[in-house]
């Protein structure tokens, strides 16, 4: 059961957008960029240097029709800002409470393994 009304919930498909703008690598690179803070569209442009200005600027476009990222123009400056609503939609929508602490477990589960699976054994020397 969910925590948020279905009324207030949004529908599947309006998330439809969403999740296509997720499925590429370069769009979630550029969403983790803008996760520490805003950036000019220069600013990421120059962080996927195997892309030239207008690939990256397509990426932004989906990103943007998918509301994952505001814009604000200063005169010829334009400022990408990271909007988070949209994956906490999805998480609400997808996670439930109850799947959440099991999951939750299980990732620091799996972190322990491999994190141990890394370590070198003792030396008695």
């Amino acid at each position: 059961m969910s925590t948020t009304p279905r009324s207030r919930r949004p529908a599947a498909q309006d998330l439809d957008a969403v999740w296509k703008a997720l499925a590429d690598r370069t769009r979630r690179d550029l969403l983790d960029r803008l996760a520490d803070g805003a950036c000019t569209t220069g600013e990421l442009v120059d962080a996927v240097p195997d892309l030239c200005r207008t690939a990256v600027m397509k990426h932004l476009g989906v990103l943007v029709d998918a509301g994952l990222v505001l814009v604000r123009r200063e005169g010829r400056v334009r400022w990408n800002h990271l909007n988070p609503v949209p994956i906490q939609q999805i998480h609400e929508r997808w996670v439930s409470r109850h799947v959440a602490g099991t999951a939750a477990a299980f990732v620091r589960l799996k972190g322990h393994v491999e994190g141990r699976g890394r370590r070198r054994p003792p030396t008695d020397d």
